[in-house]
């Protein structure tokens, strides 16, 4: 069984933290721009929001978000790996967003956040590391308000079998191998098509999000399905 106890985790980011964002769009040739973009499209964003952005890593999602137009008034991005808050705190400075993102160390099931105290919700690739995904889907409700948008983007297994038999090949034998010499690693990119193949598939994770109380749930599959994107609001 896949192991994501979260000190293994936490471990695992901190490890590759310096080449993370370079690995990212190297290996998705640029692509995970897009869905960051299109994830930030579903928030509906009118310019007064306050945003949690869940296992922020880097702060891409973070960034991207209040970079809009019009962007969020102000995000909150937690994440429990130091040095890939680190990390998110150069990229926040060199962009002159301090004032607008902050960082906080913090675990999924577990927020540090005040309940319904925020209008939307993000997590962008992280979802599927949670040890307790119920009790992350559950946080993420508790932390929104009453009608406020969920937006989660998350790798998945495609449907069309020779798009999958590609991409198959591509995630278990050449993104370990372009991770390791790059980021130095051995684990973190041999572990990413384990924790694919283990998660739960799209239709579980609508399930999961609406027994944790989210309405209106859909999903929309991006780039032949490798990636999707699931939207949500928090019911009364």
């Amino acid at each position: 069984m896949l192991s994501k106890s979260p000190d293994r985790i936490a471990a695992m980011f901190n490890a590759i933290a310096d080449r993370y964002d370079l690995l990212n769009h190297l290996l998705s040739a640029g692509i995970d721009r897009r869905w960051r973009a299109r994830a930030v499209r579903a928030l509906q964003l009118r310019g007064r929001e306050r945003v949690l952005d869940v296992c922020t890593g880097t702060a891409d999602l973070a960034i991207a978000i209040v970079r809009a137009q019009p962007g969020a008034a102000h995000v909150i991005g937690v994440d429990f790996a130091g040095a890939m808050l680190s990390v998110a705190r150069k990229k926040l400075a060199r962009e002159r967003r301090r004032d607008r993102v902050a960082l906080v160390r913090g675990d999924a099931t577990r927020l540090p956040v005040a309940t319904a105290s925020v209008d939307a919700v993000t997590i962008a690739f992280g979802i599927r590391n949670v040890d307790r995904l119920d009790q992350a889907c559950a946080e993420m409700r508790r932390v929104l308000k009453v009608g406020g948008r969920l937006a989660v983007l998350e790798f998945a297994v495609p449907a069309l079998p020779v798009w999958r038999e590609c991409y198959g090949w591509y995630v278990r034998h050449l993104v370990p191998r372009i991770g390791r010499v790059v980021s130095h690693d051995d684990g973190a990119y041999g572990y990413l098509p384990a924790s694919i193949d283990a998660f739960a598939t799209p239709d579980e994770l609508v399930k999961i999000l609406r027994q944790a109380g989210f309405v209106d749930v859909s999903t929309v599959r991006l780039t032949l399905g490798s990636v999707c994107l699931y939207v949500g609001r928090r019911g009364a």
